[in-house]
C-alpha cells in the first residue's frame, strides 16, 4: 500500500519540467510568428489606426495635423461633386466588370472541364493575364491598343469602319477598363475549375439516364453545386474591383478623364493625398471605402443563406 501511494504521489519536478517544455515550445512558435506580427502591427494595423486619426484632421504631409473633428466627413457628404462622380464611376465599374468576369471565367472553366487534351497548357495560358494584367506595362499596352490610332481601330479600318478614340471618348473609356478586367479572368477560372472537379460524375450520369439535356444539367446540377465557389469568387472579385487603381491611373494619365469618366474612387483618393496634399481628407475617403467594402461583404454573407448551398 505504501508503495502504491508513493507511486501515485505528485511529482513537482516532473510537472515543472513539462511546463518548461511547453513554454519553450510556445516561445519557439511566437518567435517564428514574429515577422508576421511585426508586419501586421507595423504595416497594417498601425498605419490603419494612424489613418483613422488623420481622417479627423487637416494634414498636408508637411505640417502638424490639426484636429478638425468630422469636418472632412461632412464635406464628403455635403459638398464634394468629385466624390459623387468617383462613386458613380466605381459602382458602374463593379456592376459591369464583376458579373461579366465571373460569367466568362465560368464559361471557360466549363469548357476546360471537358477533359480536353493539353489541359495544363491551357490553364497556364488562361491564367497568365491574371499574373500580369494589373501591371503598368499591360496598362500601357491596353492604352496603345484602344488609342485613336491603336491596333483595334487599325483592325476595324480594314473593314472600312472608323472607330472612336476609345480611351478619349467618355462614352467608351470606362468600357475599355471593364474589358481589361474581364481579360484578367484566370484567377476565378482556376477556382471554378477546381470546384467543377469536385462535382461527382455519377450525378450527371443519373441526370442523363433521366433524359436531362446539357443545359438542364448546368442549371439544375452544376450551378447549384457550384454556388459556394461562385460566392467566394464574387466576394473576392467585388473587393478587388472596388480597389482597382493601376489601369485607370495609367490609361487616363492619372487624371480620371475624359470628363471624370474613369475617375475611380481609389484614383480620386490618390489625387487628394498626393496631388493636392490633403492627406486628412484622403484618409477620410479611405475609411469610407473600407466601410463600403465591409457593407457589401456583409450583405453578401447575409444573402448567401438564400442561394448558396453547402449540403450538396
Amino acid at each position: 500500500m505504501t508503495s502504491t501511494l508513493t507511486d501515485t504521489a505528485p511529482r513537482p519536478i516532473a510537472r515543472e519540467a513539462s511546463e518548461g517544455a511547453d513554454w519553450r515550445g510556445s516561445a519557439a512558435g511566437y518567435l517564428f510568428l514574429t515577422p508576421w506580427l511585426l508586419g501586421f502591427f507595423g504595416l497594417t494595423l498601425g498605419p490603419a489606426l494612424i489613418s483613422l486619426y488623420l481622417s479627423f484632421t487637416d494634414f498636408d504631409l508637411l505640417g502638424t495635423p490639426k484636429w478638425i473633428g468630422a469636418a472632412n466627413y461632412v464635406r464628403i457628404a455635403t459638398n464634394d461633386p468629385k466624390f459623387v462622380a468617383a462613386m458613380h464611376v466605381t459602382f458602374l465599374y463593379v456592376v459591369l466588370a464583376v458579373p461579366l468576369k465571373l460569367a466568362f471565367a465560368l464559361l471557360v472553366a466549363v469548357v476546360l472541364n471537358k477533359g480536353i487534351r493539353g489541359l495544363p497548357l491551357y490553364r497556364a495560358l488562361f491564367y497568365l493575364p491574371s499574373l500580369i494584367g494589373a501591371s503598368v506595362a499591360i496598362a500601357v499596352l491596353w492604352r496603345q491598343l484602344f488609342a485613336g490610332d491603336g491596333l483595334l481601330n487599325q483592325f476595324l479600318g480594314v473593314f472600312g469602319i472608323t472607330g472612336p478614340s476609345w480611351i478619349s471618348d467618355p462614352d467608351y473609356s470606362l468600357y475599355t477598363l471593364v474589358a481589361l478586367s474581364i481579360w484578367q479572368f484566370g484567377s476565378p477560372m482556376i477556382i471554378f475549375l477546381a470546384g467543377l472537379r469536385q462535382i461527382p460524375r455519377d450525378v450527371y450520369e443519373a441526370a442523363e439516364i433521366d433524359g436531362a439535356s446539357r443545359r438542364q444539367q448546368f442549371w439544375r446540377i452544376t450551378l447549384p453545386l457550384l454556388t459556394p465557389v461562385v460566392f467566394f469568387n464574387a466576394v473576392v472579385q467585388t473587393i478587388e474591383a472596388f480597389k482597382a487603381f493601376t489601369p485607370a491611373f495609367i490609361i487616363s494619365g492619372g487624371s480620371g478623364g475624359p470628363i471624370d469618366s474613369t475617375l475611380f474612387y481609389t484614383l480620386y483618393l490618390y489625387q487628394e493625398a498626393f496631388a493636392y496634399f490633403r492627406m486628412g481628407y484622403a484618409s477620410a475617403l479611405a475609411w469610407i471605402l473600407v466601410v463600403i467594402i465591409a457593407a457589401f461583404t456583409a450583405l453578401a454573407f447575409l444573402s448567401s443563406r438564400y442561394w448558396v448551398h453547402y449540403d450538396g
